[in-house]
């Protein structure tokens, strides 16, 4: 153990012994650190847009379920933290739901290396090909979404992720209502959507408290030939027992959305923002895959060519075979369930104990023209495929004495991962495609590779929390454990083994100080590692077996120091914070995608050393008149590689370079007003250009993104009509084409590559809604 590991221990060991000398303190609060900011901040500002965690030590901002309910139904809860400083957020639809164009990054921090959580339940790394968990999307309607936290810098001890070398975002899920009701919204817009919600609440019937539910989703493509479709529903039950209580859920997605092209620069030049894959073009894409079959038929001579009718020459405006594709889809049937114990043990302890399990089976398709179909055909299906069972027991017990909060809890996780790449023939015909893409596919007739993997999580943590009046320490550690195994059925040219990755002491320490009631000061240290993970299509199983025995004993996980502070004010009807922080970031561990995706290459992985982030975070709301509001935030965030990178004998000249898909600027405004009969908002989101290749010789330009809505709703008093409300709401409200989504298909060293999406063009939707 280091000597800087060591110093931090007996911190920490010395901020656990300081109750004794101070047994008069006032009691800490025994809430979760997020919930407890956010319940108090509501309390005390009324009708806030963000909360913005007074009394945390750390950069925390809550959005809540009446500001989730304000969203355009449908819409992922991530568009609507999208509003808060430094929150990096994208995606190709107007709601925020198509997952393969769905991102997220803060402070330089890409997606899969962030924490996520339902109701404390991991949801791994919310990855388009998951192999650790779920999209938020599917994991829980957003109408049932009560709040939203975000940490910026790092997450509570607590959080049960191997991602989180950022921030987390812990998602909650709504109480059950003490009050028997219904619960309903239908919505109608552009591109023929069609989106339905109805909750049914039990009431309180002798200290037991339910809902059901149940959201329909249904739009064609804004461009191109298809759909995304989506069928959820979602079940909690709350029981009182005693003084504790026992709450559970369970929720099911079945999601089916057809993929739009993925794009270069150059494309979208050439071909323009509407340019999609040609799904209802049949015998354009089997003419396209046939040309590329002759052009790779090791022949001119065309009496010899597969496709001898079809010429080798592109018609014009295709110039290549990756121009556009028939079709692709992506396939996903989730169930997720928990179960919560909670209860005193003393008058000062407190146990809980919770367990989950989440299966889930996955299809990724893809008409590709690199494979022929054994009839025939010059093309057929690709899939990547998805199966996961995994299961998990978090538990922790808090023992309050005095001003001490003392809270000790493990994490564990089994999770077993099957996934193949297969091959599905097509019918040899002009009629059109033989096979459905919103359908999953049966019958291959040839397996790429197939792999088992297995995946042991165990993590514990130690944390403390002491209240000396104005005056708060917090501290601990966490320590975990993550071996990996990958157990080949069809090899396929990748690589099997087992890997171990540990860290038994990763510490935590913060301070937070009130400067009188309106005004404190924060700031924390936190490290933090991300341990390899198991999967065909990402990590060091993603490679040759060469590789793989190559970079198992020279790669290490990634790691990460934060340094984090900053202030937080209130004054009359204004709330303030700002937030500055610095990060070392080492081993990042970079994926550079080798040719078009749609030919599933392995990736190449290249340790880059460090990376350095520095920057900071300003955020405000101001309530203007009753129900009436402003909010804003700013950040700067300045990542770089710190090193130059040997790639075989070739030196990749990163140092200095920004890291890809971090904008230096974010910015986002918003007004809102909720009266007795009126309600609206209108809010812009501003982001400066990203990079999408890691030498930064291409990029996307800035963008200004405005979203509004406004509506009228039915006043108390007014019987059964109360609780009635009709909105109109637009997306992209001025028209603006811009690129959405970049490193869709991975990114690369240098070069202009498949990788981009363009966003939604301006949209428009009515709601009707009772009881929001």
């Amino acid at each position: 153990m280091s000597h800087s590991k060591l110093s931090l221990l007996a911190a920490v060991a010395t901020i656990a012994l300081i109750p004794s000398a101070f047994p008069t303190l006032a009691l800490a609060q025994d809430v979760a650190p997020a919930a407890a900011a956010a319940a108090d901040a509501s309390a005390d500002s009324g009708d806030d847009i963000i909360v913005l965690g007074f009394g945390e030590v750390r950069q925390v901002q809550t959005i809540g379920k009446d500001d989730i309910a304000l969203l355009t139904p449908g819409t992922t809860p991530l568009k609507a933290i999208s509003k808060l400083p430094g929150v990096n957020f994208q995606s190709a639809d107007a709601f925020g739901a198509y997952e393969w164009s769905s991102r997220i990054s803060l402070r330089g921090f890409n997606q899969n290396q962030l924490g996520f959580t339902l109701d404390g339940v991991p949801l791994g790394d919310m990855s388009y090909g998951n192999y650790n968990g779920l999209h938020v999307s599917r994991a829980i309607i957003s109408e049932n979404l009560g709040t939203v936290a975000v940490s910026q810098g790092a997450g509570s001890l607590s959080t049960a992720s191997i991602s989180n070398l950022g921030g987390t975002l812990q998602f909650t899920s709504r109480d059950p209502s003490a009050d028997m009701d219904i619960v309903a919204s239908g919505t109608y817009g552009s591109d023929e959507t069609m989106r339905g919600f109805v909750r049914v609440e039990s009431g309180d019937m002798g200290g037991v408290r339910g809902y059901a539910s149940y959201g329909y989703l249904k739009a064609d493509k804004w461009k191109g030939v298809g759909k995304q479709e989506q069928h959820q529903a979602n079940a909690k039950i709350v029981a009182d027992i005693g003084d504790g209580k026992i709450t559970g859920f369970v929720n099911f997605s079945d999601r089916r959305e057809n993929d739009y092209q993925d794009m270069s620069a150059a494309m979208i030049q050439r071909l323009g923002s509407n340019w999609d894959n040609i799904s209802g073009d049949w015998a354009t894409a089997y003419r396209l895959a046939a040309i590329y079959q002759n052009q790779n038929a090791g022949t001119a001579d065309p009496a010899f060519l597969p496709y001898p009718t079809y010429g080798t020459t592109f018609p014009a405006p295709f110039e290549t075979v990756d121009d556009a594709y028939f079709d692709a889809a992506g396939l996903r049937r989730d169930w997720l369930t928990g179960l919560t114990f909670e209860t005193p043990v003393t008058s000062s302890v407190r146990f809980k104990l919770q367990g989950y399990y989440h299966n889930n089976h996955g299809q990724g398709l893809w008409w590709t023209p690199y494979v022929a179909s054994p009839t025939g055909a010059p093309l057929s299906i690709r899939t990547t495929e998805y199966d996961m069972d995994r299961m998990g027991t978090l538990a922790n017990v808090t023992w309050e004495m005095g001003a001490n909060t003392l809270e000790v809890g493990g994490w564990f996780e089994n999770n077993d991962f099957h996934q193949a790449r297969r091959f599905y023939s097509l019918a040899n015909t002009l009629g059109g495609s033989s096979r459905d893409s919103t359908k999953f596919q049966t019958n291959p007739f040839a397996t790429q590779w197939e792999f088992k993997y297995s995946t042991e999580t165990v993590q514990y943590y130690v944390s403390d929390k002491i209240d000396l009046g104005s005056l708060t320490l917090s501290g601990g550690w966490k320590g975990v454990r993550v071996r990996n195994t990958a157990n080949p059925i069809v090899k396929g040219g990748l690589a099997s083994g087992k890997i171990e990755s540990k860290d038994w002491f990763l510490p935590q320490v913060g301070a937070l100080f009130r400067v009188n009631d309106n005004a404190e000061l924060f700031a924390n240290y936190t490290e933090n590692f991300r341990p390899f993970v198991s999967a065909a299509t990402s990590g060091l199983f993603g490679v040759s077996q060469a590789s793989f025995n190559a970079s198992a004993t020279n790669l290490k996980p990634e790691t990460s120091k934060t340094i984090e502070g900053g202030a937080r004010i209130r004054a009359g009807s204004f709330q303030g914070s700002l937030a500055a922080y610095y990060v070392d970031f080492k081993d990042r561990i970079l994926s550079v995608q080798v040719g078009s995706p749609i030919e599933g290459r392995p990736s190449e992985l290249q340790n880059v050393g460090s990376v350095r982030s520095y920057g900071f975070e300003a955020a405000g709301t101001f309530t203007l008149m009753h129900g009436l509001s402003a909010t804003a935030s700013y950040a700067y965030n300045d990542s770089t590689y710190r090193d130059d990178v040997l790639n075989g004998v070739t030196v990749v000249p990163l140092k200095g370079k920004t890291v890809v898909d971090s904008p230096k600027h974010i910015a986002s405004g918003e007004i809102a007003y909720d009266g007795e009969m009126f309600f609206g908002r209108i809010g812009a989101n501003y982001m400066s250009k990203r990079y999408y290749t890691y030498l930064n010789d291409q990029s996307v330009k800035s963008r200004v993104l405005v979203d509004a809505s406004i509506g009228i709703k039915v006043p108390e008093g007014m019987g059964f009509l109360t609780g009635f409300a009709i909105e109109a709401s637009a997306t992209n409200l001025f028209d603006k084409e811009y690129v959405s989504t970049v490193g869709s298909g991975g990114f690369s060293n240098s070069g202009d590559g498949q990788t981009l999406l363009p966003g939604a063009p301006q949209q428009f939707f009515v709601t009707l809604r009772r009881g929001f």
